[in-house]
């Protein structure tokens, strides 16, 4: 074809009213007629795929409105598809006319009809020979009697779909058959349809109706564009079967059942299948990414303050880098008991910077050899500062969620599971309006891609050690669970969207362990994922949300891995633990929950690690009644209750977290039983479980092999945690058990730092930093046991320690407090031994009303020149001092040593003044 000879458009009119075969040839003329026959993709070539009555639209019927890429492609794909059971023909008998030349015997067409050659389908195959075509014309053709196929046929209907009907019973004992554009019903005598022990057969464009299709392996099936109207397609012990572009509707039972491990014994279709689904397009992920999320997230870069413990008279390290209070601006007044405390307007949110005295004293120093040690690094506590409405937060990188493909570059076995093809491939397929979906049993093998299921009953069932791999389907408005595994069950679920369920949308039982990964799991009406009875799984990189209760429900001993999963704006907790639950859970975002971020009651055992906990509208964490284990590096930040709500009979491990910006309390720990069994911010509803019997059934399959991560400890325990910038205390205590606190870094609370309200055991509070908190560092309520050693209290707002019970303070640094360093009030009997004590505003101790105290080998620094040391209201002979030393400031003079009762002994005891402090003893 010359360039100038014809228009292109002329060519392409001409060019259009070619038949198929003309087309073809067209084609192999040059290049540029070959370039000219593809550019008919969206004219002649579409209106010849749509014409052709052996196929429907190739999206159907999932999306019949969305063009393919290319229609020549997908009526090359169909016709190949097509010719697949012809794959064995072998070579027919030869002429014996001429031995040097052989011909192909032509197939025949039977015609079987009203006027035609044959007037049953029985009759037809009675003649038949190898790969004739037998075409059925328009009309119901019932049969009497069993059919039994023993040479290859194919039996076509003619017309549109739906004019030829066939009410029959198949048993195919050849080795390949196909059956195309019929409606097969079952006969009176039989309910099964057709079936095959070892052949191959091949359905193209039929519908089935209100019958059985039985296929058992070594047999092999291809089913593609045919409708199933409460039919039963049952697979057994099947090596290869493929199920595409099909709908299931109305099933009083399954679907598809696929039952029993895959036949080692294989047909010779099998290889041809398995070529024929490795050259079609596949729904594998390429560079896309599913799971694209906007999360709310902030950015302001926050670092957390260090306290040297260096106390300057300019300013001290452990306040914030603000300048002095101008002059005239309000000072803090605090009253008898520290609590009556009100903030300047230049103080900042750390706390109090003693570089609001307006007098020029020589800057000298108190250099103590004590050093903080704060926990270790944990997730977020870097790059979060204040919470602003409307920002967002940067994640780090090992909390942005992958999509599917990179998931499957990283996870080798992952990839391999996802890319492999055996038992039952289901492909492109509609499920709608029955019962059940898919049902996999007894070591069965299925593979669902691109599948929709909606409005069933459920979607797929799993059990029995079979194993199952679905791709980018979509589950929805199911009347139960979407997927349901249990015995054993496994394989991978991944980039699935399930929504819109009555019950959870993944349900994981009895020991089944499958991979979940890069799904979307949302608007369900129960839970997201549910797994018990020892069930197991890897739960990874999920978009999770919108739950009406909890995002993941860990309960009976179920213990998988959850990891790098989005879970937020759920109804309930995004994550809860309860009825001996267990599981490894870390590195997940957990934000914008109604009800606590992960919620841990009733004997479950979590370990809880490197989690971002954000912006929940009740508590970060709650470990409420028997609820138990270990929160290790989480992020708990900005939720409107408390950051951790707990229960201290419960027995938790508490360490190394960065809880910051909470609402209430940064950690809460309680003791009593509450009647319903909830934290103030919500409770976990149970799930409807009766489907397996009692709750109380999975107590008996406990696990043999404990988890080594889980230390035992005999107290709570809260360890090595970063508390600060929370709304209330940042610990909070009303427990009667023991208790213990240890190497906190409580900072810039808007309360106390520590409360302990109710204590009738003894609280341990050792090592910690609790400074810059709003008002005192710690208080202690009547009647509560606490024990203080190696803490350092600097810079709070009010006292360093305020205490009306039974204390013991050893070895602290209480520093640079704006109320006195130790205030013992009456009904307290404290223990005050080898402390460091100093405030620059008001006394070092101070002992009010009949307050029982030993005062013992304590150092206390005088603030200011005009205040005094020590304070005792009354003359309590209760209060016993012993070998104290009492350090007075002098402006540009040394420190001099002072007695300690200088405002209550006789001049005679004056102290005794040197060029630098020595050491003495009161009488």
């Amino acid at each position: 074809m010359e360039a100038g000879s014809l228009p292109l458009e002329l060519w392409r009119m001409i060019l259009a009213y070619l038949p198929l075969p003309d087309l073809g040839r067209c084609s192999l003329v040059c290049r540029a007629w070959y370039e000219l026959i593809l550019s008919l993709d969206r004219t002649r070539w579409r209106q010849l795929y749509l014409g052709y009555t052996e196929c429907r639209h190739p999206n159907w019927p999932n999306q019949p409105d969305v063009e393919p890429e290319s229609w020549r492609e997908a009526f090359k794909q169909h016709y190949l598809a097509s010719k697949m059971w012809t794959k064995n023909a072998a070579i027919l008998e030869t002429s014996v006319c001429f031995s040097l030349f052989r011909r192909r015997r032509t197939r025949r067409t039977l015609s079987v009809g009203p006027g035609h050659e044959f007037h049953s389908l029985g009759s037809a195959l009675a003649m038949s020979s190898l790969f004739d075509r037998i075409l059925l014309f328009p009309g119901l053709h019932e049969e009497q009697g069993e059919i039994i196929l023993k040479v290859p046929v194919e039996i076509v209907g003619h017309g549109k779909l739906g004019e030829v009907a066939l009410l029959a019973s198949i048993d195919q004992q050849c080795s390949t058959t196909r059956l195309c554009n019929l409606v097969f019903m079952p006969a009176w005598f039989s309910p099964f349809m057709f079936k095959t022990t070892s052949g191959h057969v091949q359905f193209d464009n039929c519908n089935f109706e209100n019958g059985h299709i039985q296929v058992h392996g070594p047999g092999t099936c291809q089913v593609k564009f045919c409708t199933f109207k409460n039919t039963h397609v049952f697979l057994h012990n099947v090596p290869l079967c493929v199920l595409e572009n099909c709908e299931f509707v109305g099933s009083e039972n399954n679907s598809v059942t696929v039952e029993g491990h895959p036949s080692s014994e294989n047909n010779w279709a099998y290889t041809h299948l398995l070529g024929l689904i490795r050259s079609s397009p596949s729904v594998l992920p390429t560079e896309d990414s599913l799971m694209s999320l906007d999360l709310e997230s902030r950015d302001q870069a926050w670092s957390p303050r260090t306290c040297g413990i260096v106390i300057e008279g300019s300013q001290s390290p452990t306040s914030p880098a603000t300048g002095s209070p101008k002059a005239g601006s309000q000072e803090a007044e605090v009253g008898s008991d520290g609590e009556g405390v009100a903030r300047t307007p230049d103080s900042s949110d750390g706390g109090l910077s003693p570089s609001g005295e307006d007098e020029d004293e020589d800057q000298l120093t108190y250099r103590l050899s004590y050093q903080v040690q704060g926990p270790r690094p944990v997730l977020g506590g870097s790059f979060l500062g204040p919470p602003l409405p409307g920002a967002s937060i940067q994640l780090p990188s090992c909390l942005v969620l992958n999509s599917l493909h990179q998931e499957l570059q990283k996870d080798r076995e992952a990839m391999a599971l996802a890319s492999s093809v055996q038992g039952c491939l289901i492909r492109k397929c509609l499920f709608r309006d029955g019962k059940g979906g898919v049902f996999v049993c007894s070591y069965g093998r299925a593979k669902m891609e691109g599948n929709i299921f909606r409005n069933l009953t459920y979607a797929v069932r799993c059990i029995h050690n079979s194993k199952i791999i679905m791709l980018r389907n979509h589950i929805h408005h199911c009347r139960a669970s979407g997927i349901f595994l249990r015995l054993e069950g496994g394989g991978l679920i991944a980039g699935n969207n399930i929504y819109d369920n009555a019950e959870a949308g993944v349900d994981i039982r009895k020991k089944s362990n499958p991979l979940i990964l890069c799904n979307q799991i949302h608007h369900g009406l129960r839970s997201g994922i549910v797994v018990l009875g020892n069930g197991k799984g890897i739960i990874r990189n999920n978009q999770i949300f919108s739950n009406k209760e909890a995002g993941i429900y860990i309960l009976y001993h179920g213990n998988p891995v959850v990891s790098r999963n989005h879970i937020f704006k759920g109804s309930a907790a995004g994550i809860a633990v309860n009825e001996n639950g267990r599981g490894l859970i870390t590195e997940n975002v957990i934000q914008e929950n109604q009800w606590g971020g992960v919620d841990i009651r009733r004997g479950g055992v979590p370990i809880l690690r490197s989690n971002l906990i954000c912006f929940g509208y009740s508590d970060g964490v709650v470990v409420g009644d028997e609820g138990k284990g270990l929160l290790e590096g989480n992020t708990i930040y900005a939720n409107k209750g408390c950051g951790v709500w707990m229960m201290s009979s419960s027995l938790p491990h508490i360490t190394s977290n960065h809880v910051s910006y909470n609402g209430v309390y940064g950690v809460a720990v309680f003791s009593q039983k509450d009647g319903s069994g909830e934290s103030p911010g919500g409770h976990v509803a149970q799930e409807n479980f009766g489907e397996d019997g009692d709750a109380t059934l999975w107590e008996t399959e406990l696990e043999k092999d404990d988890d080594l991560l889980r230390r035992p400890i005999a107290t709570a325990l809260v360890e090595s945690n970063t508390v600060n910038h929370n709304g209330a205390s940042g610990l909070y205590v009303q427990s009667s058990e023991l208790l213990h606190v240890i190497t906190n870094v409580i900072h810039a609370n808007g309360d106390r730092g520590i409360t302990v309200a109710q204590s009738s055991q003894l609280t341990r509070v050792a090592n910690n930093s609790i400074s810059c908190n709003h008002q005192s560092g710690v208080k202690v309520e009547a009647q509560c046991k606490v024990e203080f050693r190696g803490n350092g209290i600097y810079d709070n707002r009010g006292h360093g320690i305020i205490t009306k019970g039974d204390s013991t303070v050893i070895e602290n640094d209480i520093i640079g407090n704006r109320g006195s360093g130790l205030q013992l009030l009456p009904t307290s009997d404290t223990k005050v031994i080898k402390n460091r004590i100093h405030s620059f505003r008001a006394y070092g101790i101070a002992v009010q009303g009949r307050a029982k105290a030993l005062l013992q080998e304590n150092t206390v620094f005088q603030g200011k020149t005009n205040k005094t040391i020590f304070q005792q209201i009354s003359n309590n002979q209760e209060c016993i001092m012993q070998n104290n030393k009492f350090l007075v400031f002098k402006k540009k003079e040394s420190w001099i040593l002072s007695s300690f009762l200088h405002c209550l002994w006789p001049p005679a005891q004056a102290p005794h003044t040197s060029a630098a402090p020595t050491a003495s003893e009161e009488p």
